[in-house]
């Protein structure tokens, strides 16, 4: 009589492929699941698709030029005609709002985009090199790290000139030593697993080993702080245009727009506060999402 064992079938490669597609789609369900159960997080996630929808058609849904001046409506409280009221040069705050939407997301992703694009690799060098190189990279991570990030970016805006490409260009680059020491720490706890020792066993070389076995795997982390990231990077960029280092006038961006109202506190108050309820609200939500996605992507913190 036959063994039962002799009656399975040997799985396939196309067929363990698929499988493994299989677990990965329902990893990703399980996790966007998560996400949806997490009130906070949704409530992130509506208002950032609520501005990015404003961003994307600010040149349509803008009731005014929010660069044209008008001033024989200058400092006009809010009304009717102007819901956010004017600034002293007679331009509507709620265009300029929704048009600094579109320069503050921007802002954003490109600081995260400088930062992680900079610093994952030096991360992905630091942790899977040899020691010294490793301790090379980590030293100039931590001469960054004593200064502030915003500290630092002033520095880095000090030397490049004030613009709005140079503050993107400093808040990114202040952010590469949050990614160095995340991604390092995450291929040294990755390097001692199972399959990256069965990696090196069928010959798979160091450059294979980290892009397409580490690097997937320790994704979720890089997502999360991508994220926080960028609600960060609107913060300190909107800073930096407050102190005159940044966006210049006339761009609407939500710190140039604060920078310009601060003068008239006392009879326009409007001028300062609503862009900056709009920086609260947008770092608001992306850290409400940020908190959301991480506890979706962890497993030990998922049901709490």
């Amino acid at each position: 009589m036959m063994g039962t064992s002799s009656l399975v079938r040997p799985e396939s490669p196309r067929e363990s492929r698929q499988a493994s597609v299989l677990k990965a789609q329902s990893q990703w369900t399980l996790v966007l699941r998560e996400f949806r159960s997490n009130r906070g997080a949704a409530i992130g996630a509506a208002i950032l698709s609520i501005l990015l929808t404003l961003a994307v058609l600010a040149d349509r849904v803008s009731p005014y030029d929010p660069i044209k001046l008008m001033f024989e409506r200058s400092l006009q409280p809010p009304s009717f005609e102007h819901l956010l009221g004017t600034d002293i040069y007679g331009r509507d705050i709620l265009s300029r709002i929704i048009l600094g939407a579109r320069i503050s997301l921007t802002i954003g992703l490109i600081s995260v985009g400088i930062g992680a694009g900079l610093g994952i690799p030096a991360g992905l060098v630091a942790g899977w090199s040899t020691r010294w190189i490793s301790s090379l990279i980590m030293r100039i991570t931590d001469a960054m790290l004593a200064l502030p990030g915003i500290l630092l970016a002033l520095a880095i805006v000090a030397v490049l000139g004030p613009g709005l490409n140079n503050a993107m260009i400093a808040v990114g680059i202040a952010a590469v030593p949050t990614y160095t020491r995340l991604i390092r720490s995450c291929v040294l706890s990755a390097k001692e697993h199972v399959y990256v020792d069965a990696a090196r066993a069928i010959g798979c070389s160091t450059f294979r080993i980290v892009l397409r076995h580490i690097l997937p795997n320790i994704m979720a982390p890089i997502i999360v702080v991508s994220t926080l990231g960028i609600g960060t990077a609107i913060l300190s960029a909107a800073s930096l245009s407050f102190l005159g280092l940044g966006a210049q006038p006339p761009t609407p961006e939500w710190g140039t727009i604060v920078s310009e109202g601060r003068d008239f506190l006392e009879v326009a108050w409007w001028i300062s506060t609503f862009p900056s309820l709009a920086i609260m609200i947008t770092v608001l939500s992306f850290n409400l999402m940020g908190d959301g996605l991480r506890d979706a992507l962890d497993p030990r913190l998922r049901g709490r």
